[in-house]
């Protein structure tokens, strides 16, 4: 069972249990009761569910993020809880922001979280999803990165400003950029849901900082990117939102690759060629 599948990976992971002959079931979050009863015939839940953070944060929209996180999982599990049959294995979205931002850190999976608004807001979705394990259940959290993909994600949102040679760095540039290829985050989902535990991250092995980014899909545009994104624009249209694209994480899937996981596309450039490709087609 999918929960949130109808956003840009659930739906792809969907597509692909299907095509690897499995039953897929989906459900809302918004009513953890029902979804509990739904799950027990099921072997594996896969919750993706959460109010997006690219938007302008206010308190009541931190709310809202915090509350699709961390409350209505708590209430999901706890019903759960009382099924009698429950499935085996349990896996959760959660994000590369759970370590906080740094230009000069490197983060893997066993570092520490960190201590701004989306790391405790990580850390604490991760903990809700470990009460699956007191219930006897396999538990994984995907950390993911910025995932780069056709018709959904962040690609098609940065290729309208690129191709009209209006593309450019985000404030400094020198901020990190952990990505990974809309393939490869399946792939790891499809992973964590047949065998893996604990966390893994969900991010290319060759991060980028975002100057580096802007180059190189201006390159594969084969555009100019001389405008800047400044500073107060970005705060002014995503508020504290966008700290988290103006300070940036370098993040390694350490364990994640450890574990068996294969990359396909572990540079910048073929990720990208791919894409565009297949948006050319």
């Amino acid at each position: 069972m999918i929960l949130g599948a109808s956003g840009f990976i659930g739906g792809r992971l969907a597509s692909a249990l299907r095509a690897r002959g499995d039953d897929v079931l989906t459900a809302t979050l918004r009513e953890p009761k029902a979804a509990a009863a739904f799950a027990a015939s099921c072997d594996a839940i896969v919750n993706l569910a959460g109010e997006p953070v690219a938007q302008r944060w206010n308190d009541a929209v931190k709310r809202r993020i915090k509350e699709s996180r961390v409350d209505l999982p708590r209430r999901f599990i706890e019903a759960l809880a009382q099924q009698p049959k429950r499935p085996s294995t349990y896996v959760t979205a959660s994000a590369i922001g759970y370590y906080g931002t740094s230009e000069s850190a490197t983060f893997v999976e066993e570092s520490p979280s960190g201590d701004d608004f989306l790391a405790r807001v990580c850390a604490e979705w991760e903990r809700e999803a470990q009460r699956a394990a007191d219930l006897g259940m396999r538990v994984a959290c995907v950390r993911t990165g910025v995932v780069l993909g056709t018709g959904g994600g962040a690609l098609p949102k940065m290729l309208v400003p690129f191709r009209a040679g209006l593309g450019g760095k985000i404030g400094s540039g020198r901020q990190w950029f952990s990505w990974i290829h809309a393939g490869d985050i399946t792939g790891i989902y499809l992973m964590a849901i047949d065998k893996a535990s604990g966390p893994l991250n969900a991010t290319a092995p060759n991060p980028v900082t975002n100057a580096e980014f802007t180059k190189t899909l201006a390159a594969e545009l084969h555009r100019p990117a001389f405008l800047p994104v400044p500073t107060v624009a970005l705060r002014a249209i995503l508020g504290e939102g966008a700290g988290a694209l103006l300070q940036g994480q370098r993040v390694l899937p350490e364990r994640t690759r450890a574990l068996g996981y294969a990359f396909e596309f572990s540079r910048l450039s073929e990720a990208l060629a791919d894409l565009l490709q297949r948006r050319a087609r």
